[in-house]
């Protein structure tokens, strides 16, 4: 073990520069004001590994080169749809990447965890100082590439980030305090009491105007069964202390006239999060449908969106006497690799267009990973609206409105139950949604779209550190005559690009294209409705079998479904 820890310690010094180990600050002095540019980076899942090695086999997790007749092995900047992580080589190339190529043009970033190798090779296992220390290495990155130009970066807390994997206690604990230090950098300072108790956190990524909130998602995941899972009688279960601390902090943004995208590792599922915890995020995601610009997580791998619907809501009876099976079909689904079909069997039970009551609904996107493990590594470049003037929205529309869980309550929150006290048992809040609000119309502030960049099979799979891999855009959200001035414009100077024209391939450059490969789903904003649609039209099987190929094809970035 001594000899194991010492080839560790060589490794991480001497190939990979960590740094010293001691919290990042930032002088002040570099948080100078920038020119919006109206474009953030979303990027999650880089699984670094120091022990990969160029020519290692897949079998051994890409560590050995035995056993030797195993076809696949690793090339120098990763090794595509296998199950290896990712060299340092690739971390590096892609942050570096991003320095050179993008920081200029991005006004803030959302790190959505997983900063440490899977635990995935048994003659290899992993330690609580290796996470730290790869965690560290990555936040030394982030803040060189970022932080230091004044680009906010947000971080959040991954199933891979703490030991074990997968199981968090609540807080304050050790991994807390650790990441505390970690992040410290990244964490205004008034918060970091609260996420020394809880790993969570808030920050204004633009004055006065944005917020992204960092959930900690350990709390609410299935697989963690050192929590009760928010409970509804356990009041003091850190599910349920994050949520209440979440229902203060979306209520404070709304009182000032804020917009706030929610962030976090796991996403938000019947299958990934705790029956009672995944009810109350679906249940405040509607409830601030007026101030929630959109939902980003990772974790998945799989390039997707799904649904918050108001009809998640309807809890079976036992779930809330705490005896039903965790298991939800939704999961069961899931471990069998039916992601694809899941999803469009949900997008199939949509309601018609004009049957469509859009405060009913909240969308998650879930971006694909760094780590080529199991596809290609990606990352995206959201684009939002930067012109026009602000609007409160203080006096929701749906005042005294609420629509939360429908079974009857009468026995359940009855004088002197357990559940009396509870969040499930308050007074009914209203709903505060907007049909002009910019998660529902292309206002100031709105999400208009995303562009999605990977490095291609071919170029992954050199051997040779002299040819570099290159990103390239895999596909965009927007349509083809969104990416150049309208014709008839009056100041065609003033025109904000949504993607710069350099970082277009050349058939996108110029503007009398009409149509192309790279935009297959021709949307004109991110906002719900915009979201909604797409789903109905994936939900058609005889009309748009060829969007389903595409989709399908981006989910899984060509290799198959597992």
């Amino acid at each position: 073990m001594a000899l194991k820890a010492l080839v560790l310690a060589l490794v991480f010094n001497e190939l990979y520069a960590a740094p010293a180990q001691v919290p990042l600050d930032i002088p002040s002095t570099q948080y100078a004001k920038r020119k919006l540019q109206g474009r953030f980076l979303h990027i999650t899942d880089m699984h670094p590994d120091p022990y990969y090695r160029p020519g290692a086999s897949e079998k051994s997790a890409c560590h050995r080169k035995k056993p030797k007749k195993d076809k696949t092995r690793a090339g120098y900047y990763g090794t595509p749809f296998s199950d290896c992580d990712s060299p340092f080589t690739l971390t590096n190339f892609t942050l570096d990447y991003l320095d050179k190529k993008w920081t200029s043009d991005i006004d803030f970033v959302i790190w959505t965890g997983d900063n440490a190798r899977h635990d995935n090779d048994r003659k290899l296992p992993r330690t609580p100082d290796e996470i730290y220390h790869l965690n560290r290495v990555l936040a030394n990155k982030m803040h060189e590439v970022f932080l230091s130009k004044g680009i906010p970066v947000v971080p959040s807390l991954g199933n891979n980030d703490v030991w074990l994997q997968n199981i968090l206690m609540p807080g304050p604990n050790d991994i807390t305090h650790e990441f505390s230090s970690i992040w410290k950098a990244f964490i205004p300072f008034p918060s970091l009491q609260v996420f020394q108790r809880g790993a969570y956190f808030s920050t204004e990524v633009i004055p006065n105007e944005i917020a992204v909130v960092s959930l900690n998602t350990m709390y609410f995941y299935e697989r963690n069964k050192a929590v009760g899972g928010c409970e509804f009688k356990d009041r003091d279960d850190p599910g349920n202390l994050q949520l209440d601390w979440l229902d203060v902090q979306l209520d404070a943004y709304r009182r000032r006239g804020m917009k706030v995208w929610m962030s976090g590792h796991v996403p938000p599922s019947p299958g990934n999060y705790f029956p009672e915890c995944y009810v109350r995020y679906a249940e405040m995601s509607l409830r601030y449908q007026d101030t929630i610009l959109g939902h980003l997580f990772g974790h998945m791998n799989v390039d997707h969106f799904t649904l918050i619907e108001a009809r998640d809501l309807e809890i079976p009876a036992e779930d809330v006497q705490g005896s039903a099976n965790r298991s939800s079909p939704i999961s069961v689904l899931k471990k069998k690799n039916r992601l694809y079909k899941e999803l469009i069997e949900d997008f199939s039970d949509l309601p018609k267009s004009k049957k469509i009551d859009y405060d009913e609904y909240a969308v998650v996107n879930i971006s694909p990973s760094v780590v080529p493990n199991p596809y290609l590594p990606s990352f995206r470049i959201f684009t939002y609206n930067i012109t026009g003037g602000p609007k409160k929205y203080l006096d929701s529309q749906r005042k005294g409105h609420y629509r939360g869980p429908t079974m009857d309550r009468k026995k359940a929150c009855r004088k002197g139950s357990a559940y009396q006290d509870t969040w499930w048992c308050q007074p009914h809040k209203p709903w505060h949604s907007d049909a002009d609000a910019p998660s529902r119309t292309n206002a100031l502030w709105a999400p208009l779209g995303y562009a999605q960049y990977n490095i291609r099979r071919k170029r992954l799979n050199s051997s040779s550190k002299i040819r570099k891999p290159g990103f390239k855009l895999e596909y965009m959200t927007f349509p083809v005559d969104a990416l150049h001035p309208p014709a008839d414009a009056v100041a065609p100077g003033k025109f904000k690009y949504p993607i710069p024209l350099h970082h277009l391939p050349r058939s996108l450059r110029n503007s009398t294209i009409t149509e192309s490969k790279f935009a297959p789903y021709q949307m004109r904003d991110l906002t719900i409705p915009s979201w909604v649609e797409l789903a109905q039209r994936l939900a058609r099987p005889k009309k748009e079998e060829k969007l389903r190929k595409r989709f399908r094809k981006y989910m899984y970035q060509g290799g198959r479904e597992g």
